[in-house]
């Protein structure tokens, strides 16, 4: 089922975490952040949306990083009810991908519930100082992705965070498929 992101609430603090990458290394905000800002993405492997952008998520990520903004990807769905979405298939489309960025696994999807995460993909700009600034959408795209000549939301706002750390203040929520908690959440 497709779900929405919430409006960006400015100024949240980034909250920390200690998660296994697909890399064999534990990320944490420190480790992941970079001079002018993070990105933390929620993705996982299965989802339609996250299939249609990934492409243009590894090439903002590589961008973003020339300006000093930090990225890294969290799967928080339960693998139980997703095999595609298992650890070792992780690696695979880490792999598969060339992933600029730490891709981690939140198996008690604690991280997730810390961070409100809604859907896959779910993004949040922090600025330098790892306040909340950039709750939307990469760009157009839905299932399908978008045309090329699209506008890149996303890398837009999360350039102007490094450079001046304020987020826009018209943003597009994304869109896509619901976290898929485990059975009693």
């Amino acid at each position: 089922m497709a779900a929405q992101t919430p409006v960006c609430d400015f100024g949240w603090k980034a909250r920390d975490f200690d998660l296994p990458g697909v890399d064999g290394r534990r990320h944490s905000l420190a480790s992941a952040r970079g001079p002018n800002g993070l990105l933390v993405m929620f993705i996982c492997n299965h989802c339609p949306y996250v299939k249609a952008v990934i492409d243009r998520i590894v090439r903002d990520c590589r961008e973003l990083a020339g300006h000093g903004v930090g990225a890294i990807a969290i799967m928080s769905n339960d693998p139980a009810e997703y095999p595609e979405d298992s650890f070792d298939n992780m690696k695979k489309v880490a792999a598969a991908h060339a992933f600029p960025f730490p891709y981690v696994w939140d198996e008690t999807q604690d991280v997730a519930r810390t961070y409100g995460a809604a859907c896959t993909p779910d993004f949040f700009g922090f600025n330098r100082e790892l306040e909340l600034q950039y709750r939307g959408r990469l760009d157009a795209s839905g299932r399908n992705p978008a045309p090329p000549d699209a506008r890149r939301e996303l890398f837009e706002a999360m350039v102007g965070i490094a450079r001046t750390g304020k987020g826009p203040a018209d943003q597009t929520p994304s869109i896509g498929c619901s976290i898929r908690w485990r059975h009693g959440h």
